[in-house]
């Protein structure tokens, strides 16, 4: 038979468990948001690689017309990077997406093209994108 001492210690350890649960749910909720909103990025920068022409992506080099046609669009790619950055020195991109992240920006900024827009665009920049 069961005191009531007994009910308020089995009260108590329901109370903490149900605590217990709703935290890891609330941590599993944000892990999910970050998760989504790193997605949303990740695909946002497909559809930009996308207007980029390949010849870039492979690292050849673009001849004057084809840079000043693509320039807007690794300008895009420049910006969405300079982004990227800011949201993981704020938290909000985790540290095993930024280590993928990073590499793939060292790789593009290692190629002609996007190089040469780099170049463009911070000599012509105002703070933005330092």
């Amino acid at each position: 038979m069961m005191t009531t001492y007994d009910w308020t210690m089995v009260a108590s350890i329901a109370t903490a468990l149900a605590v217990f649960v709703a935290a890891c749910q609330l941590y599993r909720g944000t892990l999910q948001a970050r998760t989504n909103f790193e997605d949303e990025l990740c695909r946002e920068y497909r559809e930009l690689a996308s207007c980029i022409p390949v010849k870039a992506h492979f690292g050849e080099v673009l001849s004057a017309e084809e840079f000043e046609l693509a320039l807007p669009r690794l300008y895009q790619y420049i910006d969405l990077t300079n982004e990227q950055i800011f949201l993981r020195m704020n938290g909000r991109i985790s540290r095993a997406t930024w280590r993928n992240w990073q590499e793939g920006i060292k790789s593009n900024l290692e190629r002609s093209a996007f190089a040469q827009a780099w170049a463009v665009i911070k000599n012509g920049a105002t703070g933005s994108f330092t």
